[in-house]
């Protein structure tokens, strides 16, 4: 059973939805990370053992790149944060102004991590804002239905880090494209392999743009959207 339990340890406002009968671990943690810029600048982030290869956080170099590339839009935004892992990247957006923030796992030892790393920010600071803990198997996503109501149906910014080699790209791509959660400015950038290309046009999102960085690939989508009067199809950033 699911259900909405608030954590004695985080700020008010932060909630975390999991199994409450499956314990969660307390691995130890090692590996260097940290919020960049904003609220948060320079705390370290909890993350996993380097042994785990089920947790792949971008780095930090890759993430400065990243929120460099989105710019004024994280501020005010609503995140949506996909194979979470340690948290970075939605994290990194409320720590820089955004309102809302949803992050996403299924692994007991993410989830440990995303509690301990959400708790970083002063209760002053989250005031107004909100941040959630879902846990969701995002093969087969069910995260809609877990959202607050206080929640849009849709994002302005939405990140999805998906492990390699597992082919969930592109699932993934056609779930946000299908459900239409990405808001008509919205940004949608997944993160894979650099040599995994994928598509440059869906239904309702197109691709905008690509960077490389080592051996990670950000992939931008834009909202496809309705041809102007004067027959500009806006797609830019």
């Amino acid at each position: 059973m699911i259900l909405r339990v608030p954590l004695c340890t985080l700020p008010v406002g932060i909630y975390c939805y999991i199994n409450i009968p499956t314990p969660i671990t307390h691995p130890t943690y090692f590996r260097k990370l940290r919020i960049i810029s904003g609220t948060a600048k320079g705390h370290k982030l909890c993350t996993p053992p380097q042994q785990d290869s089920s947790i792949r956080p971008t780095a930090d170099r890759a993430r400065e790149s990243l929120f460099s590339i989105l710019g004024e839009r994280v501020k005010d935004s609503q995140v949506l944060d996909l194979f979470a892992g340690t948290g970075a990247l939605g994290l990194e957006a409320i720590s820089r102004g955004a309102q809302q923030l949803a992050l996403i796992d299924k692994g007991h030892h993410s989830l440990d991590i995303l509690k301990k790393n959400a708790s970083i920010f002063p209760l002053e600071y989250l005031k107004n804002k909100k941040i959630v803990i879902i846990k969701d198997d995002l093969k087969r996503p069910s995260f809609i239905k877990k959202l607050p109501v206080s929640f849009t149906p849709q994002f302005d910014i939405i990140f999805a880090d998906p492990p390699y080699d597992q082919d969930l790209s592109l699932p993934v791509l056609e779930y946000i494209n299908a459900k239409q959660l990405l808001t008509d400015d919205g940004i949608f950038v997944i993160e894979e392999r650099h040599n995994i290309i994928l598509p440059e046009k869906l239904t309702h999102l197109e691709c905008i743009d690509r960077r490389k960085y080592g051996q990670t690939r950000f992939t931008f989508y834009h909202s496809i959207k309705v041809i102007t009067q004067n027959g500009i199809h806006d797609t830019t950033f």
